[in-house]
């Protein structure tokens, strides 16, 4: 499982009815599900988690939490720093993610996520995350409609929540004005 200071309450209660629902609904403990984890001939997270799925009718939420816990060194969330320098590795896009997750920082009670493919802000619920595109610039989604502000767009397959229903593409650290704290401390209010 993930590290608790980076999930929200509602992940932990999720995290906590996948671990609860296992056995009752597969038949097998944790630990039973961790040695077949373990006796996969794949060696990739794909690869087992396809494997899990396939040949043990696993399906993917708890495919995933198994593989988590049968192979935590491997686990996405387990290395955000790691993923966090992969991700925002080209300079102007980090300096861009620097400065968004500065003044995220400044409201309070917010959860850092990082996944793969972006980073992600919650209180109780994830209220923004940035995404780098290319050319060193970045896609802040909010959850906030389009047409809560002249700047926002809708999104265009981000692969970010659901929750996020606008967009906003930044492309120097001086996009990040005081108009756009507003548009994140709305944004976190929501959440």
């Amino acid at each position: 499982m993930p590290e608790l200071e980076h999930l929200t309450d509602q992940q932990k209660k999720w995290f906590a009815s996948i671990r609860a629902g296992l056995e009752p609904e597969t038949g097998k403990s944790l630990q039973e599900w961790i040695a077949i984890a373990r006796s996969c001939p794949e060696t990739g997270h794909r690869a087992r988690l396809t494997w899990l799925k396939t040949h043990h009718g696993l399906l993917q939420n708890r495919a995933s939490y198994v593989l988590g816990e049968a192979f935590p060194e491997g686990a996405m969330w387990s290395q955000p720093d790691a993923l966090r320098d992969a991700l925002w590795a080209d300079p102007a896009a980090r300096v861009i993610f620097e400065a968004v997750e500065a003044a995220v920082l400044r409201l309070p009670q917010v959860v850092v996520g990082q996944r793969k493919g972006y980073s992600a802000w919650s209180r109780k619920a994830q209220f923004a995350a940035l995404r780098p595109i290319k050319g060193g610039t970045a896609m802040l989604g909010l959850a906030l409609t389009p047409d809560a502000h002249p700047l926002l767009e809708a999104p265009r397959n981000d692969g970010w929540s659901e929750r996020l229903k606008a967009r906003l593409p930044l492309a120097a650290t001086d996009a990040v004005t005081a108009e756009i704290e507003v548009l994140l401390r709305q944004a976190w209010e929501r959440s």
